[in-house]
């Protein structure tokens, strides 16, 4: 499968590109400048999710995109989620890319709340506030979008190795996460490429 990585050049979106060519797919890589990793399936498209033109010279021929944009904590009001799915929406709809799996993250939408006491009274209210109510009008916009959709939500972000044993929730009543890997986030991710389990859901990541 020809696949189209948003926001490659982050923790995240390396852990995603590394996960999806090892898995024999052919990825592109949409950075914002130069890409340091190499692979005989990887290319790089330069630009920005905020610039449609520069979608649209990536997307012609891909059949799926897994958007894993990050920005660092900003007190400022925060549109780059929510533009940016607008853009790629209307850029995958014109190119007929079908499938969209996007990594937002616990507190956006009805998962405020879930994310154990330090991250729900500290971290999201106080560090995170506009970068999480962007997300939640970026999850909004895919929720409505012709796409067949994943909205991955996962909780504290490590840099610890893939353990393969991670909660996937659908309902969330009483849960309070805790944290997981990006290589298990990544694995996720490259498992709804072929996976319907989750079409059209919000499953949330937690270490178990």
């Amino acid at each position: 499968m020809k696949v189209l990585v948003i926001g490659a050049s982050g923790p995240l979106g390396r852990e995603i590109v590394r996960t999806t060519l090892s898995r024999g797919h052919k990825v592109t890589a949409f950075v914002r400048r130069p890409f340091d990793m190499q692979h005989a399936s990887l290319t790089t498209a330069i630009g920005d999710i905020m610039d449609s033109d520069s979608l649209n010279r990536a997307m012609p021929g891909q059949e799926a995109v897994i958007c894993a944009l990050g920005i660092p904590q900003t007190w400022k009001p925060v549109n780059i989620y929510s533009e940016g799915a607008t853009h790629l929406v209307r850029c995958m709809t014109r190119h007929n890319t079908r499938r969209l799996i996007c990594v937002t993250g616990i507190g956006a939408g009805d998962s405020k709340g879930h994310g154990g006491w330090l991250y729900n009274k500290i971290i999201q209210p106080f560090l995170l506030k506009t970068i999480y109510e962007d997300k939640t009008r970026q999850e909004e916009i895919i929720r409505y979008c012709k796409q067949d959709w994943v909205v991955v939500r996962p909780a504290i972000l490590t840099n610890g190795p893939a353990r393969g044993r991670y909660a996937m929730l659908k309902d969330i009543r009483g849960v309070q996460t805790s944290s997981i890997s990006r290589a298990d986030v990544a694995n996720f991710c490259a498992d709804q490429l072929t996976s319907n389990k989750f079409l059209y859901q919000f499953p949330i990541l937690t270490d178990e």
